[in-house]
């Protein structure tokens, strides 16, 4: 990796890029060595003797002491000094795992401080061997990247090599992807490339390269993907995917936002990150790329002939959420809006084709059009879900859709999510229909943390139901601890008895994904149709020369279809065969599974 400290041999190299700096001191262990300026705006400095532990820094003319944006590990927190980590030291046990393919992937997000009430690396590699008996083949993990103070979403990230210290050390991370990987389960990292958090980021201070002024963000001045002198940056970011992948032992990463990405570049930095991990470690095991991307830009999971990703695997379906959380709970504020009058339709045209929207005007954005024709995709290139740490936690009170939607309405969706060919993703907790919320929760200094509390409820301030400031003042503040510990899940909640229920479900449906689903999607292909019938939806998907059928109903009434879906029945709630057709209850659905004679 040309970026940070490298040890080799009986010494450790380090390289800082900071251009605009004529004269960088390393400061090794409180010892002061002056670095050497190279071509390309470069200082390097190899110690002799140096070793792994050691904590070092880099001063610049003006006095101020910055860590190493490529830290490996910065356990005083992102404003001290970073330490120097041997990659080669932790001994791994995982030498024959070569990842699983795409079509197996059951996803499971969860933040690691509030997965467990240790919040660690440790306690969360203690809870896999549970997802795995449910049925889960991956865990997604919410970035990690090192932010400032002790509890954080990890989207304010300012070191990105540095596993937080208030997670454990980077061996640490690896034991968890080391035993992931033992049983069986895949590993991604949510990454977040499209800006730093709002405080301990010094590139500005030393490097105003990093930083495009002519992109324009919510952050700020965009990361320079496009501008002058952004080929360093780029490989920082390249080498920073390759990084988690090769050296942690990753299977894919999760690329946050990249609608928020501003790259005019051909490739841009998505593509390019994508080509270095298919044409790296993708050469010897399954590495997979999933993007959130509120464009919903189709082109970057084209497919080739044989159905080989060109690019990105997979992105978050948010559309498909949308649509079936305004069916359930009938909200129309925000981005529901655009599924609030027609959400049954949406939802049929996700589960068929992807997106809900292919270039349509959205409401919510003005009546300017949004998305890509997505129909020609396979159904494996969307990640699809009921909840996520967004969709929960940008709520004002962090309420999961068990407190917002009817519990037989919850359990169709969910079975809709699981059973469909969509790659499904559970959010921590959702398994067993969780209680506690997710609340949006950080640790920034007191005026940074005062004018956040004061900025989300401004944010809320514009829906009705918060107009009032008694009601902006009850929405829980994301500095204090208690919102981050009213956060964590409470696993005793899973053996009362509805809860139980909840989770016993899952792992029904997860087993029925496995056995019968699961062995039809490396075949599967655009083909898919949607239709309604008296307010019913009934979805066909082509999976090789077999055909899934799903008949699902929402509303209140008990509307007949004219047929019932035709095949095996491999799932049915709520409705019922009768002479000629198929009886629904609320809240029912149907999957079958049609055989070619």
């Amino acid at each position: 990796m040309p970026f940070g400290a490298e040890a080799q041999g009986g010494c450790v190299r380090f390289r800082l890029w900071a251009p605009g700096e004529r004269r960088v001191v390393l400061e090794l262990d409180g010892a002061r060595h002056d670095m050497r300026a190279v071509p390309g705006g470069w200082h390097e400095r190899a110690i002799a003797g140096a070793r792994a532990g050691a904590r070092y820094r880099y001063l610049l003319p003006s006095g101020l002491a910055v860590p190493d944006p490529a830290s490996r590990f910065n356990p005083a927190d992102v404003h001290g000094p970073s330490e120097v980590v041997d990659p080669r030291a932790y001994a791994w046990r995982d030498a024959a795992w070569r990842g699983r393919p795409w079509e197996e992937a059951v996803i499971y997000e969860l933040h690691v401080g509030a997965f467990t009430p240790q919040g660690t690396f440790a306690a969360a590699r203690e809870r896999l061997p549970e997802l795995a008996a449910l049925g889960v083949t991956a865990v997604e993990l919410m970035p990690v990247a090192d932010f400032p103070g002790a509890r954080n979403w990890g989207y304010d990230g300012v070191l990105p090599f540095a596993p937080d210290a208030s997670y454990g050390t980077p061996d640490e991370l690896k034991a968890l992807v080391d035993a992931a990987h033992t049983a069986g389960l895949m590993v991604f990292l949510d990454v977040v490339y499209n800006h730093f958090g709002p405080e301990g980021n010094y590139l500005h201070a030393y490097c105003p390269e990093f930083f495009n002024p002519a992109h324009h963000t919510p952050w700020g001045a965009a990361i320079n993907f496009d501008g002058e002198g952004c080929r360093t940056v780029r490989d920082f970011f390249v080498h920073n995917a390759l990084y988690w992948v090769e050296e942690y032992g990753f299977d894919g990463l999760r690329l946050d936002a990249v609608h928020a990405i501003r790259d005019d570049s051909q490739p841009d930095i998505v593509c390019e990150i994508a080509r270095a991990l298919r044409e790296g470690p993708g050469r010897e095991r399954h590495v997979h790329l999933v993007l959130e991307n509120d464009a919903n830009q189709a082109h970057y999971l084209a497919r080739d002939a044989g159905l080989a990703p060109r690019f990105a695997t997979a992105q978050w379906n948010d559309d498909l959420h949308h649509a079936l959380h305004a069916l359930l709970t009938g909200e129309a504020d925000g981005y529901y809006a655009d599924f609030a009058g027609a959400p049954l339709e949406r939802l049929g045209r996700a589960l068929a084709e992807g997106f809900a929207y292919q270039g349509e005007p959205s409401v919510f954005r003005g009546g300017r059009p949004r998305g890509e024709p997505s129909a020609e995709l396979p159904p494996t290139a969307f990640v699809s879900y009921l909840q996520t740490h967004d969709q929960v936690g940008n709520r004002a009170f962090g309420e999961r859709l068990d407190a917002l939607a009817a519990e037989r309405a919850v359990r169709a969706a969910l079975a809709c999510v699981l059973l469909a060919p969509q790659v499904p993703m559970l959010f921590m907790g959702e398994e067993y229909g969780a209680s506690t919320p997710f609340l949006f929760f950080c640790d920034f200094g007191p005026e940074l943390a005062a004018a956040i509390a004061r900025g989300r409820r401004a944010e809320f301030a514009r829906f009705a139901a918060f107009r009032d400031p008694a009601a902006q003042a009850r929405i829980p503040d994301p500095g204090s601890p208690e919102t981050f510990e009213a956060s964590r899940l409470r696993w005793a909640e899973g053996d009362a008895p509805g809860h139980r229920a909840r989770l016993e479900l899952c792992r029904k449906l997860l087993a029925l994904r496995r056995a019968r689903i699961v062995p039809l999607l490396a075949a599967a292909r655009r083909g898919a149709s949607h239709a309604i019938e008296d307010g019913a939806l009934r979805v066909q998907w082509e999976l090789g020369s077999s055909r899934l059928h799903l008949a699902a109903y929402f509303g209140r009434g008990a509307p007949r279809l004219s047929a019932a879906p035709p095949g095996e029945v491999l799932y049915s709630d709520g409705a019922h065969d009768e002479a000629g057709g198929l009886r629904l209850e609320a809240a029912a659905v149907r999957f079958s599974l049609q055989h070619a004679s």
